[in-house]
């Protein structure tokens, strides 16, 4: 029998609701878990509820989102009996019946193949919902081959900026600049240098020190064509953002010989970048403080949305999840 379960469903463009929805029972190596918070991916769901995803993700009607945390509340004959009661962050399924999912996350319960849940052990489960997009900021830093004597500069301070400025300093990076127009955000980040662009000019900040590694995380082409001269010979160009098309001019990336580097999302696996990111949090290494701005129940979605997407001083928005009951 199919589990009811409420859940975020967008069933048209810019329409966000509150439904029950039914939830295939766990099979015999799958894990049934109870979501305690979620989160909204700004940029992805966006483009969402704009229409602008490809499909299969655009068959509406939809649950989104990728960033759930929840106990496990139901194991299969075959999945791991430890798994049974812990915390853990699953990016999405597909299990539900009458509904799609782009990516699922965003329900009451899930069902999901247990290799794909990540326990989280000591971590904080509400800082759970930060391993989708850290593990996407960790990916970008560890193919954009950063080495210790790198000069790195993040351009945008939302929350995949964020993270991928601390991370290129843990990386070893000689040293990270980021920039960004929003000063709440600046003051939340942990860089070398911040430069808030509504003030000084990059060619100023950077001066005649030319950067190696170059973190695109604002999602806009214009950022990117503007910082392309501040590259270093043979830099890199780590792409962490989406874009509709890409426009770059081309006379300074052919000068500098650069590379152009596209980061999807993180790398799957017992040794991929969600577990990695996992274990910086759990030990420390990657420091969050401050990046979990605001606090929503489910049943305020609309505010939670509209924080997300239209607030620049909302970081990274937690819908908190009603604990009464037990699965239907």
């Amino acid at each position: 029998m199919p589990i009811k379960s409420r859940a975020v469903v967008i069933p048209k463009r810019n329409t966000i609701e509150i439904r029950t929805v039914q939830v295939n029972e766990p099979k015999s190596g799958d894990v049934l878990i109870k979501t305690a918070f979620t989160s909204i991916s700004a940029g992805t769901e966006r483009m969402l509820l704009d229409g602008r995803l490809p499909q299969p993700q655009l068959l509406f009607p939809v649950v989104p989102g990728y960033e759930t945390v929840g106990q496990v509340v139901q194991v299969g004959s075959k999945a791991p009996k430890e798994l049974l009661g812990q915390w853990v962050y699953i990016g999405g399924a597909r299990c539900f019946r009458g509904v799609n999912a782009a990516w699922g996350g965003q329900s009451e319960y899930i069902t999901a193949e247990h290799e794909r849940v990540v326990p989280l052990g000591t971590i904080e489960p509400a800082t759970g919902v930060l391993l989708a997009l850290a593990a996407t900021a960790l990916h970008g830093v560890r193919i954009g081959q950063i080495r210790r004597t790198d000069r790195v500069l993040v351009l945008g301070q939302g929350i995949v900026g964020q993270l991928a400025a601390r991370l290129a300093k843990y990386a070893g990076a000689q040293h990270v600049a980021v920039a960004d127009r929003v000063a709440v955000r600046l003051q939340a980040s942990q860089a070398d240098q911040v430069i808030d662009v509504t003030r000084e000019s990059l060619d100023e900040a950077i001066g005649e020190s030319k950067v190696d590694v170059l973190i695109e995380a604002t999602g806009s082409m214009g950022a990117l064509s503007g910082a392309l001269p501040l590259l270093a010979n043979h830099g890199r160009v780590v792409l962490l953002g989406y874009y509709d098309h890409i426009n770059i001019p081309y006379a300074p990336v052919f000068m500098r010989e650069a590379q152009i580097l596209v980061a999807r999302e993180w790398e799957f696996g017992p040794d991929g970048d969600l577990p990695r990111v996992r274990d910086l949090l759990a030990n420390g290494e990657l420091k969050v403080d401050g990046l979990l701005t605001h606090y929503v129940p489910l049943d305020r979605i609309q505010a939670a949305y509209r924080l997300a997407l239209e607030d620049p001083a909302c970081l990274k928005v937690v819908v908190t999840w009603p604990q009464n009951g037990a699965a239907e």
